[in-house]
């Protein structure tokens, strides 16, 4: 939906909305907001919502930290009373030095970037995300435990299913945000679910990941459940994984759809595919940010492990699906919904589009189980999160598509976790070796 200033305005005296939401994205993916009056509107409108970024993960120091919020009009919404029963409208903000000019470690901005690079080659991409959650018991203090909501498994009914009337919920209020809504069914670990919604620009894919994000846990909480995003919150199950469909269309036709082809797709596609398969060690410290990312990267969970291409093989990294024409597409199967949506594709289509430029070739489909392949014939995502910013901290093409600011900064935030992580001693250890 448009909205104009005057709409807006509008909207907000016929629905007596009291407050002001202005959300933004920090570095690693967190959601964060600040609150304001309903008389605040007008200076809201005219760009002059100021907030201290000081202590916002990977924004400014302390001399440097008074920043704008600008709003995009297009992400305007009255919340459903299912995320907050006060009047209150939100929007999702652009982050603004005092100068005037964007902030250049702002995620969405640098999705941005990634943006304009496409449409300077003439390409628009569209995204169709796929995240996954848990939903966990609550004690009586209201706290998460360790406990699924069920023990269903993959598209199990009700009653062994018990996340349904949640997952329903879910649904109404998404669709109040204005999503496009396709399906909802229960996973196959126990107490995991997913729903899926329409595919969008990049942008809005990522706008809508945060919302999706944050609408899950409110939901989830009024049914007195905790939703997680975690990549592997329980041993031996099934992870949580964030597929990624991709597209890429020029003038309104798809670029990767070829008739010709033994396979219906296009030697763009596969460049593209090839350029995001050459950069993969890279990206993966963006689309698998943190230590617990890498427990899921790991045979025999349905998570990818092997740097490859297939057509119906999930032991690869990139699947592509049957469906031709308009919707042929491929799926990256790797991120998980930790990740920053607006790094994450970042980088991912900075690399795609470097594939391109440089023909990158991403060989031969798949069709071994490389699940039970033990040699060196196909390259391996990273183990784990040190050898992810090893190969991120090497790779020009996605240290440039992240930016100076966000790269530096992500790499020691990140490093730092790692080394507080090897500090730790598990429970496992404890038990493996206190009788060596």
């Amino acid at each position: 939906m448009t909205f104009t200033k005057e709409s807006i305005k509008q909207e907000v005296h016929d629905k007596g909305v009291e407050f002001i939401r202005l959300e933004f994205t920090d570095m690693l993916g967190d959601t964060k907001n600040v609150e304001l009056p309903i008389e605040e509107l007008e200076s809201v409108l005219e760009n002059e919502a100021m907030f201290d970024s000081s202590s916002i993960s990977g924004f400014s120091d302390i001399q440097e930290s008074d920043m704008y919020l600008y709003p995009d009009l297009s992400t305007f919404k009255v919340l459903p009373s299912t995320v907050d029963e006060d009047p209150v409208a939100r929007f999702i903000c652009d982050i603004y030095t005092t100068d005037g000019t964007p902030f250049e470690g702002d995620p969405r901005y640098i999705l941005k970037r990634a943006m304009k690079e496409a449409a300077e080659m003439g390409y628009t991409v569209n995204v169709g995300p796929e995240p996954e959650f848990f939903l966990f018991k609550l004690n009586d203090e209201g706290y998460p435990i360790k406990k699924m909501n069920d023990r269903g498994g993959y598209f199990d009914a009700s009653p062994i299913d018990k996340g349904d009337k949640v997952r329903r919920d879910i649904v109404r209020t998404l669709k109040k945000f204005g999503f496009e809504m396709e399906a909802s069914h229960h996973e196959v670990a126990m107490g995991q679910h997913e729903i899926n919604f329409r595919f969008d620009d990049m942008l809005r894919a990522a706008d809508n990941i945060q919302t999706f994000k944050s609408v899950v846990k409110d939901v989830a909480t009024n049914h007195d459940y905790h939703a997680t995003f975690m990549p592997k919150p329980i041993a031996g199950e099934n992870g949580s994984g964030m597929h990624c469909h991709l597209s890429l269309f020029k003038d309104g036709e798809s670029v990767f759809c070829d008739e010709k082809d033994e396979d219906g797709i296009s030697v763009t596609m596969k460049h593209f595919m090839g350029g995001i398969l050459k950069h993969a060690p890279g990206i993966a410290a963006i689309t698998n940010p943190n230590v617990n990312s890498y427990k899921r990267l790991v045979p025999g969970y349905e998570a990818p492990v092997s740097i490859a291409w297939s057509h119906s093989n999930r032991s690869c990294m990139i699947r592509v699906p049957s469906t031709r024409g308009k919707g042929t597409r491929f799926e990256v199967r790797n991120p998980d919904p930790t990740a920053n949506p607006y790094l994450a594709l970042a980088v991912t289509i900075q690399a795609g589009l470097e594939g391109i430029r440089n023909k990158v070739d991403p060989g031969a489909a798949e069709t071994r189980n490389l699940y039970e392949v033990h040699d060196d014939s196909v390259p391996t995502l990273p183990t784990n999160l040190k050898e992810a910013l090893t190969a991120l901290r090497k790779d020009k093409v996605l240290m440039n598509a992240l930016g100076d600011h966000t790269s530096s900064i992500y790499l020691e935030e990140k490093e730092e976790e790692w080394t507080e992580y090897s500090l730790q001693v598990s429970q496992w250890e404890t038990d493996k070796y206190m009788n060596k």
